[in-house]
């Protein structure tokens, strides 16, 4: 069963998601690959690559069901078998359905320029693609939204038509979300 911990506390910000790591919740102890998220009121949660320092945080991982508001303990198992407090903090949840999202952004860069509309290259690299994130809104760094118009060609290039013209030095980018899950790791210790 997947479970969420809240954490209060992180002593060290050095541990990323998916680091094998040592988890105590309650009087259990075992290895664990948690993957850290932000602790928000909404049902979607941001992926944290790295332990945060500071501020509460989520760590979930697959682990036995243990009755929530249990207290838990992260550790780092160095080679030599000595062990390192990361973080305190108590149970959150059993819960398997937990979204945990991480941001991805696609770029490309303009080839031609005509007025408001531009043919992008590298943002894509078959014409599938493009018929998937047609209805996606793009941007640029400079704030300029667009929407793809169609594909040209076989290799990947588009044209997106633009609310204003747009410079040669643009870039255009692509924001997606994808879901991660943490990885089924578990031994007891």
């Amino acid at each position: 069963q997947r479970y969420q911990r809240r954490v209060r506390k992180a002593v060290v910000s050095t541990q990323s998601t998916g680091e094998q790591l040592l988890a105590q919740v309650g009087f259990r102890r075992y290895i664990v690959r948690p993957v850290f998220s932000q602790h928000t009121k909404s049902n979607k949660h941001k992926m944290e690559r790295f332990m945060p320092l500071g501020g509460n945080f989520v760590a979930s991982f697959y682990a036995p069901i243990t009755l929530t508001n249990s207290p838990a303990v992260l550790f780092k198992v160095e080679g030599d078998g000595s062990v390192t407090l990361l973080s305190t903090g108590t149970l959150l949840s059993c819960d398997p359905d937990r979204v945990v999202c991480k941001r991805v952004v696609l770029s490309g860069h303009p080839y031609k320029i005509q007025k408001r509309a531009a043919v992008v290259r590298y943002l894509f690299h078959n014409r599938e693609d493009i018929a998937y994130f047609k209805p996606v809104q793009v941007r640029t760094k400079h704030g300029r939204r667009g929407h793809i118009k169609e594909a040209l060609g076989t290799h990947g290039h588009c044209k997106i038509t633009f609310d204003k013209p747009i410079q040669q030095s643009d870039t255009v980018l692509l924001p997606l979300y994808k879901r991660v899950f943490p990885k089924w790791h578990f031994e007891y210790f």
